[in-house]
């Protein structure tokens, strides 16, 4: 998506300044990412696509699947951790107890207990899960080599109203400390990384993109579209490649969010009923994910909620019982609150991180201070973990998939990265044998398996 920052004059990651785009003026801002934009296709109508969209939760860090929805209670001590599993609204589908809110909405999502990779590594893992590719990304070499899949969606799908962002992060969106990371455009382009919302947390929250600098009025904005189509219309009439075409589209899309009060009205969390606020959670966590409902409401396709510090190599007692308890709140919330307003059959939520955590505790201690010692966690883990998914078509109360005994590996239906971004383009309409073409030019299969997970539909 693109970037719009109206406010300070400070720099994007690309280096260009607030002060660039104005001196550039709108047809500036049609330049960032231009090799994507020559790559770029006719998004389809908004009477021929689906009417669907993504909330990714996303647990940066590696949350532990058996201290969550692959619990293993008959497993020795220092496998089944330290919590006890407890019974839901669907029979057979356990969760920990510090989840007592989703224990009552297990019929509106699905869990893959199967889900595995070959990596333990933060960077790989991540990669993997949020590209679907492998390619060589690993701690000593982190540089995403190819666009995450919000930023795909955007690229194919654009907003589902006009004047709102296709593709947000809220707070942010950074993959182990990356930002964009894997999780941008890539070689799409700039313009398909996700619109930063910040921390919607606060009593005074604002969104910074969205405020205009100082003498610089709505006005003046549609002088310099009114200027900007003037002077194009005698190339537009000679011109009209894929290129034009996509360029008039992302300069189109930009100056609706800027200057239209679909955005405004979206981003505006105060509206919302004090008492829906309290159930979603009074911190980052629990009003992004309200904002998030807020924007897929309005018409936005893609939304990523960032939790961090998930990591949890020690210390995993204090930390998960607190940290539990936020994600319980702010997901069943999520659920329930599309439910009600009858979103929630064309809203596909996810919750995942880039690996689980390691089948049997440590000792506390790895990598942590010294008084981390003796306070038990668990490792990285990759060959098993889990992914929920609920709504947009999903069916709910499934269990995809099983681990062994020690929660260690798939014991049944293992499924892959490729097999969750498969179902994600599927509920989205978007044909998961999709090929983009390289910085080379090279036609490229966005999934290495395009296979979505049958059990879910």
């Amino acid at each position: 998506m693109f970037r719009l920052d109206l406010g300070r004059s400070g720099p994007y990651c690309d280096g260009r300044t607030r002060r660039d785009f104005l001196q550039l003026g709108v047809a500036g801002m049609a330049s960032v990412g231009l090799p994507a934009l020559m790559k770029a296709k006719a998004q389809p109508s908004l009477s021929d696509r689906k009417n669907t969209s993504v909330v990714l939760i996303w647990l940066d860090g590696g949350p532990g699947h058996m201290d969550m929805y692959d619990m293993k209670p008959d497993a020795p001590e220092e496998y089944r951790g330290l919590w006890r599993p407890i019974r839901t609204r669907v029979p057979g589908f356990d969760v920990t107890e510090l989840y007592p809110k989703q224990a009552k909405i297990t019929d509106k999502f699905s869990v893959v207990r199967s889900l595995h990779h070959d990596t333990g590594d933060h960077f790989a893992g991540g990669h993997r899960m949020l590209t679907a590719k492998d390619m060589g990304v690993s701690g000593a070499n982190t540089p995403g080599k190819f666009p995450g899949i919000g930023s795909i969606v955007s690229r194919e799908l654009g907003p589902r109203v006009p004047g709102m962002p296709a593709y947000v992060g809220a707070p942010h969106a950074a993959s182990i400390g990356l930002a964009p990371g894997y999780f941008g455009g890539n070689f799409l382009g700039t313009h398909h990384d996700p619109f930063l919302t910040g921390d919607p947390s606060p009593a005074n929250y604002q969104v910074r993109n969205l405020n205009l600098a100082a003498g610089l009025t709505v006005e003046k904005l549609d002088s310099r579209r009114d200027l900007l189509a003037h002077f194009d219309t005698a190339q537009r009439s000679l011109d009209r490649n894929a290129t034009a075409q996509a360029m008039d589209r992302f300069n189109r899309e930009a100056l609706e969010f800027v200057m239209g009060p679909t955005a405004r009205a979206a981003f505006n969390i105060g509206r919302e009923p004090v008492g829906l606020r309290d159930r979603y959670g009074r911190n980052g966590l629990g009003q992004s994910c309200l904002l998030a409902r807020r924007l897929v409401e309005a018409g936005s396709t893609f939304v990523t909620v960032h939790s961090g510090g998930w990591d949890h190599h020690w210390d995993l007692k204090a930390s998960y019982e607190r940290m539990l308890p936020q994600v319980d709140a702010a997901v069943a919330t999520l659920f329930e609150d599309l439910d009600d307003r009858g979103l929630l059959d064309t809203t596909l939520v996810v919750l995942c991180g880039e690996f689980g955590r390691t089948p049997k505790m440590n000792d506390g201690g790895n990598g942590g201070p010294p008084r981390s010692q003796g306070t038990p966690g668990r490792d990285h883990w990759g060959n098993a973990f889990f992914c929920l998914m609920g709504g947009g078509g999903v069916k709910g109360g499934q269990l995809v998939g099983s681990t062994d005994r020690l929660g260690q590996r798939p014991h049944t239906r293992a499924v892959t990265p490729s097999n969750i971004h498969a179902t994600i383009y599927q509920v989205l309409g978007i044909d998961p044998k999709l090929m983009l073409l390289d910085p080379s030019g090279r036609p490229v299969n966005v999934l290495d398996d395009p296979e979505p997970i049958h059990e879910l539909f």
